[in-house]
């Protein structure tokens, strides 16, 4: 047995700390108290909830691996996911906000900012005081994200910023933009760069919130920047090292989409588990009937194979070791597997799992944006065959 393989060994472990045991029992306990009540009112009324957004600031939860040098809590990329599972288990509109804010809006300032630009703008969102937005996606550019027209241009010490993005997440009510655009259209994808775009400026224009099939209390909008003029000191990053960064940025944010995915369909399990238990036919209840039995079984060993994808991604970013393929694995696996879970907690509850009053018709509409958001399954699928090539010397 080689070396590599004994320390592999040597370091699995599949306890959490004390930490993180307390991280998520205490998001557990704050989601049933405060955030599953009214879950099914914010999104009958698609409600964002902000008096919950405050909430979970005053608890750390919006800088939660952030450096506490920069206002965040310190702690790691495994109390990130079992936070996020813990909120989606109930409120995946909810989850999602938290999981964008930290990862790709304040993620994104994080790993590419400098000291003053982590103390200027990363510290107030990492204590929650605002809120982050990702800018990358565009009506014409998609899975494509090279294919962006937004231009940055210089003038003087200063960039001039037009173009729009669409599908933000935080697009109405977020304070801080991170916005990709180009600053050298002849070089492809190393003329892509990222700025730090406050919403106050003039020129920032939010759309109205989108109208969407579930995550219906998540803030979404286009977003139109026009002759947005930002200091150079807003430049985020190497100039032309945007797409660079926005590629790592990425791998962070699918963990979180994973740890999404497990709390939607841990609560699709829940929700099930009680319903077979309560309801009665022929004579017994239907949670007693093999093929029902057999849905619970197949949900209950999918979703802890799904955790463990999660977790070994966040163990692999905490290590400071490559997480590419990881994460990916990890969001395709999850989403998809999410997906099936929620489809079967409608068919255990039969006709009222149809209905808006319980919430596995809610599960089912949010969990498709999993299968969607932050790199769509056949990208992740183009992503792992790579991967699995260039392990395999199949190109060489």
């Amino acid at each position: 047995m080689s070396l590599d393989v004994l320390e592999q060994i040597s370091q699995l472990s599949f306890e959490l700390s004390e930490d993180q045991s307390m991280i998520r029992d205490s998001v557990r306990d704050f989601a049933e108290r405060h955030i599953a009540p009214d879950v099914i009112k914010r999104d009958t009324n698609k409600e964002f909830p902000h008096d919950i957004i405050k909430m979970l600031a005053d608890q750390g939860l919006l800088g939660i691996y952030h450096d506490e040098e920069y206002g965040g809590a310190g702690f790691d990329t495994v109390s990130f996911c079992l936070a996020i599972e813990e909120i989606a288990r109930w409120d995946a509109s909810l989850a999602l906000t938290v999981a964008s804010h930290t990862s790709l809006g304040s993620g994104h300032i994080a790993l590419a900012g400098t000291h003053e630009q982590k103390l200027k703008h990363l510290t107030p969102l990492a204590k929650g005081e605002k809120l982050a937005a990702w800018c990358l996606t565009e009506p014409g550019s998609g899975s494509d994200a090279s294919g962006m027209k937004t231009m940055a241009v210089k003038d003087g010490d200063d960039w001039i910023i037009n173009g729009s993005k669409i599908f933000i997440t935080q697009g109405t009510v977020g304070d801080t933009y991170v916005v990709l655009a180009k600053t050298d259209p002849n070089l492809g994808t190393k003329g892509i760069s990222a700025f730090i775009v406050e919403r106050s400026r003039d020129g920032v224009k939010p759309g109205e919130p989108m109208h969407k099939l579930g995550m219906n209390s998540s803030d979404t909008s286009e977003v139109v920047f026009e002759d947005v003029r930002v200091p150079g000191e807003n430049l985020l990053g190497e100039l032309g090292k945007g797409f660079v960064d926005t590629m790592k940025v990425l791998d962070g944010g699918r963990i979180g989409i994973g740890a999404l995915s497990v709390g939607i369909a841990r609560g699709a399990l829940e929700e099930s588990m009680k319903y077979a238990k309560e309801r009665k036919q022929f004579g017994s209840s239907i949670g007693d009937f093999q093929a029902i039995e057999h849905k619970m079984v197949n949900m209950a060993t999918e979703i802890d194979a799904a955790r463990l994808l999660v977790h070994r991604a966040a163990w692999a970013k905490d290590n400071g070791k490559s997480f590419t393929k990881e994460a990916s694995m990890a969001k395709l696996f999850a989403s998809e597997m999410a997906e099936r879970a929620t489809l079967e907690a409608v068919q255990i509850h039969g006709g009222y799992g149809y209905t808006k009053e319980y919430h596995v018709e809610r599960f089912m509409r949010d969990v498709k944006l999993m299968t969607i958001g932050e790199g769509t399954s056949e990208i992740q699928r183009l992503i792992l065959a790579r991967q699995l090539k260039d392990e395999m010397g199949y190109n060489s």
